[in-house]
């Protein structure tokens, strides 16, 4: 996968970090940061609870959707390695029966009771998913020594460029309410509020296309 870093047209701020695909070498690092990055989520406390192996389960939860979304999708990162997003692409080709199984086996190593929680999860957020094609953000976190720094922001851009060049919806689930404005600032647009029974709360986003015209030819090979 590329990562497509052409300049967007609309504002973004201030110039932000560089971003890149993430390489397979990398993975190690990366699901360390997003265990980082999700260790006080409402989410990652539902499913795992016990702090001191939070990071690592977590960790291997990401796994699970860097083997799922990485081939039809994309799973970015910026130079330095600090943060993270993974999206699914619009019509993702069928993971393959054997690869659900493997994927469900290691799921199930985490622990009886996150699998369980994590099912249930699954099943709910599921339901909520636009039915049209969209782009979806599994996950966007940022190692907490760097948060605040336009990682987040820069993390987003490429793939939210795609979308206004193609016209396709994006679509996340933020597991917190304060995170709802930053979302808010790219043009999501808070649906609805889901309440996981015992368990926390997300907030469904929808963003929809904002259809700037893709650049000549000419003018992106010199944008890179």
């Amino acid at each position: 996968m590329e990562t497509d870093e052409r300049q967007v047209n609309f504002d973004f701020g201030p110039p932000l970090p560089r971003v890149r695909t993430a390489l397979e070498t990398e993975r190690k690092t990366l699901l360390e940061v997003i265990g980082r990055a999700f260790f006080d989520d409402p989410i990652a406390q539902y499913v795992f609870p016990d702090e001191r192996s939070r990071i690592a389960r977590y960790g291997r939860f990401a796994n699970l959707a860097i083997d799922a979304f990485g081939a039809h999708g994309q799973v970015l990162t910026n130079e330095a390695v600090q943060g993270a997003a993974i999206w699914q692409a619009p019509s993702p080709a069928p993971i393959g029966f054997w690869k659900q199984l493997r994927m469900s086996l290691e799921l199930i190593g985490i622990t009886r009771s996150a699998f369980l929680r994590a099912a249930r999860l699954g099943e709910l957020v599921s339901r909520h998913h636009p039915t049209k094609p969209h782009w979806y953000l599994a996950i966007l976190g940022t190692d907490p020594d760097v948060q605040g720094q336009g990682i987040g922001s820069a993390l987003l851009r490429p793939t939210l460029e795609r979308c206004d060049q193609s016209g396709t919806l994006a679509y996340l689930e933020s597991s917190k309410e304060a995170n709802i404005p930053f979302y808010s600032k790219y043009g999501f647009e808070l649906l609805e509020e889901i309440q996981i029974p015992s368990g926390p709360k997300l907030w469904p986003m929808l963003r929809r296309a904002r259809q700037e015209p893709a650049a000549p030819m000419e003018a992106q090979a010199t944008r890179r």
